[in-house]
């Protein structure tokens, strides 16, 4: 298995690799983004860099688009389609044999199909229609007052910890990681005592969305989804024998192979995916938006002064600091976008984050304001068919979590700068230490 990972790996990654680097040695600003980890902690500079007249712009490997309206276009243009587990396309043609010849991996990620994130319509259709009613705005409404319970829970625990340690807490790690594992948990069925081996392996495999990650990293990745994906195996056989009311257990029963319901194969990836993103976009919305308000006192106060700002200061994070940083399209059929001729086969890369920057749609685009008229109109959770099937419920758990979290402790600090996640398409934290004023921390 090391040998035909080692191939797989050389085939893909290693050889986008080696496309980055002679990139970003040219100078190019997104190859240098995807190369250089101290460019990730503050890429936007770099994203303007791309920001020209034309539509799009010479990207590490792809066409590139930071225009919001170019973007959207594409996103919801039937001409394009999603990307999907083979990246062969382009490839020498000793590399694709090579590539044939190691074979698939044999755990199920997030851009290998069946999954929803890597196929079209119909198979798309059929699975989102299977999930989209737990993610309903009903849905989510009704979960609303267990998301505040579970985070005032989790923030009692937060200020027994900081009591313990001076005051200290590491706010990812205690909350903000821990509210949407146990949310995205009770609503698949899946043992909420195990949200803190369930956020490792959604750590360890969440760089599998990025390209051209390094030998360690890729081994990481395979060893984490292999992990998941046997558990997942087996929770699935449990839920057979002993199915509840969860939303898991109602997959389940459809699950079958004549073509009427989800296959094996369809259902656990199903069940990977929309557990996976149920709580890793969300980590990082609250870490994002918590550092946002670190950083800008007069926006808290302006919070605190009045709390019906919070849904709009919710997208307004989504929009300055995306949680999902970009996306990429394959073209269909040969069409033209903003006049620019596109051909069958070509890739398309959307950088999500910088169209929510873009000054032709938002005034002052670099300015952090939870008052902002139309923050919502940012694409951080896609757009067309492939819109985030779970926005409203991240939109929904980040509002209750910055917000019980500021309300219960207003004077709460930075204590100091955080550490970024090295992943490329998402951008959140992977540490975040706070303190808590004197007299909070002594509670116990």
């Amino acid at each position: 298995m090391t040998v035909r990972s080692a191939v797989r790996w050389a085939a893909t990654h290693g050889a986008m690799r080696l496309a980055i680097r002679a990139r970003a040695r040219a100078g190019n600003p997104d190859a240098e983004v995807l190369r250089d980890p101290a460019v990730r902690e503050d890429p936007f500079a770099h994203y303007e860099r791309l920001r020209t007249a034309a539509p799009f712009a010479g990207g590490a490997f792809a066409r590139v688009s930071v225009h919001h309206d170019v973007c959207t276009d594409v996103l919801r243009s039937d001409d394009f389609g999603q990307i999907g587990g083979n990246r062969t396309e382009g490839m020498p043609p000793l590399l694709r044999t090579a590539l044939r010849l190691a074979g698939p991996r044999r755990s199920t990620g997030p851009i290998d199909p069946p999954s929803m994130l890597a196929v079209d319509p119909p198979e798309h259709t059929r699975y989102r229609r299977l999930v989209s009613r737990a993610f309903s705005a009903r849905a989510v409404a009704r979960l609303r007052e267990r998301t505040r319970q579970i985070a005032d829970e989790l923030l009692d625990g937060l200020e027994r910890e900081a009591a313990a340690d001076g005051g200290h807490a590491d706010l990812v790690a205690r909350y903000a990681s821990l509210l949407p594992v146990t949310v995205i948990s009770e609503v698949l069925g899946v043992p909420v005592a195990m949200r803190e081996r369930f956020l490792a392996w959604g750590d360890g495999a969440s760089p599998s969305l990025d390209m051209g990650v390094d030998w360690r990293t890729h081994r990481s990745v395979e060893r984490n989804l292999g992990e998941l994906d046997t558990w997942f195996r087996g929770h699935v056989q449990r839920l057979r024998r002993s199915p509840g009311e969860d939303l898991l257990s109602a997959l389940v029963a459809t699950a079958d192979d004549d073509g009427s319901g989800l296959t094996e194969q369809e259902l656990l990836s199903t069940a990977l995916l929309v557990f996976g993103a149920g709580f890793e976009t969300t980590v990082n919305l609250v870490g994002n938006g918590a550092a946002q308000l670190f950083a800008h006192p007069d926006q808290r106060r302006l919070l605190a002064e009045d709390p019906s700002l919070w849904p709009n200061a919710v997208d307004e994070v989504l929009r300055v600091d995306s949680p999902v940083q970009r996306t990429g399209r394959r073209v269909r059929r040969d069409t033209t976008v903003h006049g620019v001729p596109l051909r069958e086969g070509d890739l398309v890369l959307l950088v999500l984050a910088a169209a929510n920057r873009d000054p032709r749609v938002f005034r002052d685009p670099h300015v952090f304001d939870v008052t902002r008229a139309n923050a919502r109109e940012h694409v951080a959770f896609s757009s067309g068919i492939h819109f985030c099937l779970g926005a409203a419920l991240a939109r929904m758990e980040g509002e209750v979590a910055l917000r019980a979290l500021f309300e219960r402790f207003p004077d709460l600090a930075a204590a100091g700068a955080g550490r970024r996640r090295r992943t490329v398409v998402l951008r959140g934290y992977e540490s975040l230490p706070v303190v808590l004023p004197p007299q909070t921390a002594a509670v116990g």
